[in-house]
Formats: structure tokens, sequence, C-alpha cells
């Protein structure tokens, strides 16, 4: 089921959602009075993909996908970097600043992209796979949700202190961060068990990863146990 073009889809609108996130991310957006990201509205989509294929097609399809999309994340920072160092056409000299400013990462802020991205996660796959066993596959409402408010919780406190740790850091950007990314979870619940319920269907598979290693490092591994 790995295979199917369903399972494809799903990944690579997961890769998508987190690359974009990290492009845009650098603009500050106001909501009131929260001063937060533009990626506050992308990012979470890529935590509601991710409950996608654990729930569907199980922890150890998910991990691959999650370290793909580290792999990708990882492309894109290179590459932005090299077109950064390499010398603008004459004409292009003023546009150099805008592209650094956008595009041109500082260290801090990518480890506490890449940390906070792995760890949150993970954690957030572990917890799907976990209480789908313990719930027998019921209330998955309760997966969803309760998955993202702990893999939420880790990827913001890791990404927001190593990134803006200082004499000027405010630890209600963390909360702020936190709570916005829940409650786009929670009202997207919906249309998460209309995908879910879809994709159990078209593919005939609902796993559960009575057999799964969960060691996030472990790519290979036999398949966890699947209904058909």
């Amino acid at each position: 089921m790995s295979g199917s073009n369903r399972f494809i889809i799903v990944a690579v609108v997961f890769v998508t959602c987190l690359i974009t996130a990290n492009i845009i991310t650098v603009k500050v957006i106001s909501l009131g009075p929260f001063n937060l990201p533009a990626a506050i509205f992308v990012f979470p989509l890529s935590y509601i993909f991710g409950d996608i294929l654990t729930e569907v097609y199980g922890y150890q399809q998910a991990r691959k996908i999650i370290w793909i999309g580290f792999a990708c994340n990882l492309v894109f920072v290179f590459f932005a970097w090299i077109g950064q160092i390499l010398p603008a056409a004459d004409f292009w000299q003023d546009n150099q600043a805008a592209y650094e400013s956008i595009l041109g990462h500082t260290p801090r802020i990518l480890v506490g992209s890449f940390l906070g991205y792995l760890v949150g996660e993970f954690a957030n796959s572990f917890i799907m796979a976990r209480m789908k066993m313990i719930t027998q596959g019921r209330w998955l409402w309760s997966r969803t949700i309760g998955s993202t408010v702990v893999g939420q919780a880790l990827d913001t406190v890791i990404f927001v202190t190593i990134a803006f740790a200082g004499p000027d850091f405010d630890p209600m950007m963390i909360l702020n961060h936190w709570w916005f990314k829940i409650g786009i979870e929670a009202l997207a619940t919906p249309l998460t068990y209309r995908a879910v319920n879809y994709l159990k269907k078209k593919e005939a598979v609902d796993t559960y990863d009575h057999d799964t290693n969960f060691n996030p490092f472990r790519l290979w591994e036999r398949k966890g146990q699947a209904i058909e």
C-alpha cells in the first residue's frame, strides 16, 4: 500500500507543507494583539497529514516520510545557500539583500527548525500509533488532537527557544505559537476524519503497529499488523 498513488500524494503534500512553512516563516504577521510567523497556518498541516499517514499506513511508513521531509528540507536549504553566495548579476545587485532576508536562514533558526521538526513529528506519530492500539482504533479525534498537543508543544518549545533565546526572549511566544497550532488541528478534525475514512476504504488497509519497532532511526523493518 505504501507505493499507491494516494500514499504518494499524501507524502508529497506533507513534504510540501513542511518546506513552504520554512520559507514563509520569516514573515511576521499581526493577528490582533499577536505577532506570529506567516507559517502558523501552514506548518500545522504537516501534522495533519502526518496524522493521516500514521493512522492509515502505520508508524513505519510515517517514519520514512518524516526522514524524507527532513532530507528534502536540507536539500532546499543547501541550494538556497548556494544561490545566496553565487555572485549576483550587475543589474540584480539591489535584490541581493532581499534574497538574503527571505532565504538566508541564520544557523540558530536552522538548528531550532530541524530539531523541533524531528522531535515533534516523531512524538506526534508515536503517540498516534500507540493510542490507536490502546483505544482499539476508536476515538480518532482523541489521537489526532492528543498527539498534536504533545508534538506541537515539543516542536514549538525547541524551535522558539533555540531560534530566539536572548535578553528579550518572551516565553509567551511559545504559548501563542502552540495554542494557535492546536486550534488549527482541532478545526481540521472533520476534514481529517473524511480523509482517513476515504483512504482506509480505497486502500483497504487500516494499520496497527503491534509489531513495530518505534526507534525513529530504524527505517526498514517488518510491517505492522494490518486489518484488510
